[in-house]
């Protein structure tokens, strides 16, 4: 895969990245440079709302550096992943409500790691694209080989005949968080 290359500036990113504060300290560090580039480059962040997390990583330095953030959760999540209060958040009833949402108002997707709701956020997108919903960037950040194994299982249901062989055209990923923004 390649850097990400963008046909037209983007306006918003959402980030989909993990919400457990039992993460490795390099990953909350790139969310953080993650967040602050937006920022810098003028690009509003959606995300999922909390400030737990890289969620919260990512929030709070896009908002440190004045950018613009948009934070959405669902009623049922406040308790757990504690709104980020310092920004704009929409609180929502549902995940399917939140996904459409984030979808809506975000013009690229960035996945960072995660668990397995970023995991079920990131396929239900992937799935969206391959079905020509939309042809909005998706770009994994991939430390480590962190995202390794599900590439290997997109090429596997792509020569098992599962998928089209062009799947991987759906998608980008980078090992570098700088090259995340175009």
């Amino acid at each position: 895969m390649s850097d990400l290359v963008s046909p037209r500036p983007l306006g918003s990113v959402c980030v989909f990245c993990a919400s457990s504060d039992g993460i490795d300290p390099a990953y909350r560090q790139d969310a953080a440079l993650l967040g602050k580039a937006l920022a810098e480059a003028g690009i509003r962040l959606v995300y999922g709302g909390g400030d737990v997390g890289l969620m919260g990583a990512c929030a709070r330095a896009a908002h440190e550096a004045g950018g613009d953030v948009l934070g959405i959760i669902p009623d049922f999540l406040t308790g757990r992943e504690r709104p980020y209060a310092e920004v704009e958040t929409v609180i929502v009833t549902s995940m399917h409500e939140r996904k459409m949402m984030m979808f809506e108002n975000s013009d690229a997707f960035v996945v960072l790691p995660g668990g397995i709701g970023t995991l079920e956020e990131v396929i239900e997108i992937l799935s969206w694209r391959r079905l020509a919903l939309h042809a909005k960037p998706v770009v994994f950040y991939d430390p480590n080989g962190f995202w390794s194994a599900l590439f290997e299982h997109f090429r596997r249901m792509a020569d098992e005949g599962l998928a089209p062989a062009s799947f991987d055209e759906n998608w980008v990923a980078t090992t570098r968080i700088e090259a995340v923004i175009p």
